[in-house]
């Protein structure tokens, strides 16, 4: 459910966007709704509508929800300030890459992969299948980050489009195919079943 939160801000996104561009008069103020601009401005809202109530409700953010929001905050407020989707365009790329590195990182940092430290209260994995997974989470961030960047720069038109269904749907395959993969590793769940730790 949690990846499923990041997409509200982005399915307003995509909705604002594809609205008839139109002026509206909200307290005596006129302004554009539709188009890049207008759905920009309620991605920055929406984002900080959703993050600031789980905030308030758990009293804290994972870290990739804090880089998801700042890098909204900057790339949207770069898109607003000089008029400008490129800065929009580079969100996604850079954030994905972003959390490719993280997870690349945790090799190398830490005593567990990062995989590790998100499901691990939840998955009773050998080590081997950790380190495979965290490299799948790698690999997946790297070619979603590559996919946006080359529609948004090649295929403007759709961009948008890809951007929250593209992101989406690849997601869920994603996800699909992790569970089916770990379905072969996961130990009986008898409680009497030792746990196998690193």
């Amino acid at each position: 459910m949690k990846q499923f939160i990041d997409f509200i801000p982005l399915l307003l996104f995509f909705i604002v966007y594809k609205l008839e561009p139109r002026a509206v008069e909200i307290a005596g103020h006129s302004f554009q709704l539709g188009g890049i601009y207008s759905a920009t401005a309620m991605l920055i809202i929406s984002s900080l509508v959703v993050y600031g109530t789980l905030l308030i409700r758990q009293r804290k953010l994972e870290k990739g929800q804090w880089l998801t929001l700042v890098a909204c905050l900057v790339f949207g407020g770069l898109t607003l300030a000089f008029h400008s989707e490129t800065f929009l365009k580079w969100k996604a790329p850079v954030v994905n890459w972003l959390f490719a590195l993280a997870f690349a990182g945790s090799h190398f940092i830490g005593d567990r992969v990062l995989i590790k430290r998100i499901m691990g209260h939840a998955l009773t994995l050998p080590a081997p299948i950790w380190g495979r997974l965290n490299i799948a989470w790698i690999v997946f961030f790297l070619f979603c980050g590559a996919a946006n960047l080359f529609v948004a720069f090649t295929f403007q038109s759709f961009w948008v489009d890809f951007k929250v269904f593209g992101s989406l749907g690849m997601t869920i395959i994603f996800l699909v195919g992790q569970g089916v993969y770990l379905s072969r590793h996961l130990h009986d769940s008898d409680p009497t079943t030792p746990k196998t730790e690193d």
